[in-house]
């Protein structure tokens, strides 16, 4: 996969660590990345250290990368925007993780030409995570090229032609895995009231969401749908949870309405 000669990561908090960490597993040499970051973590301290990592070194010896990885909380990007820019050269691509930072945001603030953006969501932190990735039009083949090795490092890649898509990403798959934890936590809960004791209701909706998120993704071929009919029986136990879930006013409206507020909110913090 190709990969870039020069690239600095700024920004190396859980999502810009679990990037670093990819990368290096992917073989990216580590002499070749740069770390920016006001306030490192003790781990992410000893792994710069550890594998040779340029951890914030003075700004002069900072040289404008063939890449540059943006990965700071998008509330934090305006206050350092002068500090970045210095580091953006003509030919520098800025792949963007940040939240809610639009391409046009990002270059009214820097010098940048070619600006990938992605959002990526948290199982990036054990190589499991979904990110999808919009391009303005200026970034080059080669440079997607480099694009989709770089987030690849996290997980599966789904290019999208069209960067207002990415408001809708980010209500499904960005903000996603906070809906299928409140799942297990409200299963767990729902075991308790049916006489289980709270630890082993807890152990067993976390195991038993494990299991059902594993079964998908060795078996792509199968829809949801079709997983969810082969464990149901007509009229067992399966069937008559579903018909409480699967009602018109059950599961389907209420993540329709949730996937629609996040949505509204994605956009307006877009602005």
């Amino acid at each position: 996969m190709p990969m870039p000669s020069s690239l600095v990561l700024v920004g190396a908090g859980k999502m810009g660590g679990a990037m670093l960490e990819g990368w290096l597993k992917l073989g990216v040499d580590p002499a070749s990345v740069t770390v920016v970051d006001p306030y490192p973590s003790a781990p992410m301290k000893a792994l710069c250290e550890a594998r040779g990592v340029r951890l914030n070194p003075p700004a002069a010896e900072i040289k404008q990368p063939e890449t540059l990885a943006l990965a700071i909380k998008p509330q934090t990007f305006n206050a350092a925007t002068s500090e970045i820019a210095r580091m953006v050269g003509p030919r520098t691509l800025v792949v963007s993780v940040m939240a809610g930072k639009t391409v046009a945001n990002i270059k009214q603030r820097l010098p940048a030409k070619a600006v990938v953006r992605a959002m990526p969501n948290t199982p990036a932190a054990v190589g499991r995570g979904v990110t999808a990735v919009a391009a303005c039009p200026a970034v080059t083949i080669a440079q997607r090229g480099v694009a989709n090795s770089l987030l690849s490092a996290i997980g599966r890649i789904e290019w999208v032609e069209d960067e207002a898509l990415i408001d809708a990403v980010t209500a499904v798959s960005g903000s996603g895995p906070a809906y299928v934890f409140l799942l297990a936590e409200t299963l767990a809960k729902a075991g308790e009231a049916a006489g289980l004791p709270a630890d082993l209701a807890m152990r067993l909706a976390r195991a038993t969401v494990e299991g059902a998120g594993e079964l998908m993704y060795r078996d792509p071929d199968d829809s949801p749908a079709t997983l969810r009919e082969n464990v149901t029986s007509p009229g067992g136990t399966t069937a008559a949870a579903l018909a409480v879930l699967m009602a018109p006013d059950g599961l389907q409206p209420l993540m329709t309405k949730a996937v629609a507020a996040a949505k509204r909110r994605s956009e307006e913090l877009s602005g």
